[in-house]
């Protein structure tokens, strides 16, 4: 092999290591993309709880002040019950 075959198959085995190393990094970037989309799911998944607990709270809250307005209700019924 003379001088140029040395060269060429030098260049040749950087090419082939660059490659190497660009399809790591490929495959690395795809999982920390897989991460990313579950991450993004499970994001919206606890957007989508939290936007049903705020109701959940709300529907709580506007309970107990029907419970609290019926008692009130009673209260005055009785009050007025044992003059009848």
């Amino acid at each position: 092999m003379d001088g140029w075959e040395w060269l060429a198959l030098s260049a040749l085995s950087v090419l082939v290591a660059i490659m190497a190393l660009l399809l790591v990094q490929y495959l690395q970037l795809s999982k920390i993309g897989q991460l990313l989309e579950h991450w993004q799911a499970a994001n919206k998944e606890r957007q989508r709880r939290i936007g049903q607990q705020a109701e959940l709270h709300s529907a709580l809250r506007a309970e107990k002040a029907h419970v609290q307005q019926l008692l009130r209700k009673v209260e005055i019924l009785q009050a007025i019950l044992p003059t009848v």
